[in-house]
């Protein structure tokens, strides 16, 4: 391998290292100041800072005619969101799940995914529906701040004021507020020089544009939030790391697919592959978190396991159909007749369990 290949990622990954972690420092921060919840903190800011990459790429991929990049980077980042970071992040501590996010943001990204995959059935997401797009992420970063605002002052009011421990200076705004800017460039620059690394050393061995868009640049561009979420759960700050890792994949599908088939002439084109392959699986893990999230409001151990294991197996998959591996065939078959069902059977046997637990005690028994 080349030593300068070799060079960009590492480097990559120390600067998407140190980036997650002054960005999380930061934002926190500022939630407190602001009185924003950190979930809405990791829904918005963090979530829109960690997909900057995928937005640069894609926009990029766009404009010079790579548009299968483009939006195989978005399909494949939010498979690798749901499936690998919230996976990791589980794998590292059991994540305790917000009523929010079962309520209202888990809702709002399964319908927006299936109207991205609606969009693109004919093949091509266009002007028209990159507005739709891009208006639907202004309407709901707007919506979330505004409520997060009315339920902190309906909090602070009913507790006499604000927390007095809280420091709220000019100098520590402006402090925190470095932390967050700077670790957003870090985490930009490093998945730049991490996907400059593995974008050469791929095509080098000849892999085509969709499977480099829903592989290594998906996990490329995606690593600022494996980095963020990660140390957030580390932090103890896990609200910020379900919210970055869910938050960005609304980002991706509203802000990033929207602007991208603005800027992109004549609008993204979508392989028939990705609408018949890669969005399923995308839809099928986004419907997947209601019946986890709702188990016990936790995403255990085996659940982040049951996700990233997922992830493996979906990669491999690609893997296999972009080499015509002879192992494809068995590989499929026992997806197919096995372990799919058996999970399918898993997921609703657990969202019934948590469902009845849930009725038992909206009824006190």
């Amino acid at each position: 391998m080349d030593p300068v290949t070799i060079g960009l990622l590492i480097a990559g990954l120390v600067l998407l290292t140190l980036g997650g972690e002054l960005l999380v420092r930061g934002s926190s921060a500022l939630a407190a100041i602001a009185g924003i919840s950190p979930l809405v903190i990791g829904l918005t800011v963090v979530a829109f800072g960690t997909s900057a990459p995928e937005l640069a790429v894609s926009v990029q991929a766009g404009l010079t005619g790579a548009s299968d990049l483009a939006i195989g980077n978005v399909v494949g980042s939010n498979i690798f969101n749901i499936l690998f970071v919230l996976g990791t992040c589980a794998l590292v501590a059991p994540l305790i799940v917000s009523i929010q996010l079962v309520r209202r943001e888990v809702p709002i990204l399964i319908v927006v995914s299936f109207m991205m995959f609606f969009m693109a059935l004919d093949g091509t997401i266009g002007i028209i529906d990159g507005l739709i797009l891009t208006l639907g992420i202004i309407i709901y970063v707007a919506w979330s701040v505004i409520s997060s605002l009315r339920e902190t002052a309906a909090a602070e009011a009913e507790a006499g004021g604000r927390d007095p421990t809280t420091d709220r200076s000019l100098r520590t705004l402006m402090l925190n507020l470095t932390l967050l800017v700077g670790g957003l460039g870090l985490l930009v620059l490093g998945s730049r020089w991490l996907v400059d690394g593995a974008v050469g050393l791929a095509r080098a061995l000849g892999v085509s544009d969709v499977i480099i868009g829903l592989t290594i640049v998906a996990a490329g561009t995606s690593l600022p939030e494996v980095v963020t979420s990660v140390v957030a759960t580390l932090r103890n700050e896990r609200d910020i790391a379900i919210g970055n890792a869910i938050g960005s994949s609304i980002f991706n599908v509203l802000c990033i697919v929207g602007i991208a088939s603005l800027v992109t002439p004549g609008g993204l084109n979508v392989p028939t592959s990705v609408i018949n392959f890669d969005m399923p699986v995308m839809l099928a893990a986004t419907i997947a978190c209601l019946p986890i999230f709702f188990s016990g409001m936790t995403i255990a151990r085996w659940e982040g396991a049951l996700f990233f294991g997922y992830y493996i197996a979906y990669t491999t998959y690609l893997v296999l159909a972009a080499t015509q591996h002879d192992a494809l065939p068995a590989y499929s078959t026992a997806m197919i007749t096995f372990v799919i069902p058996l999970t399918v059977i898993t997921l609703v046997v657990t969202g019934g369990q948590a469902l009845l637990r849930h009725r038992r005690g909206e009824n006190g028994c």
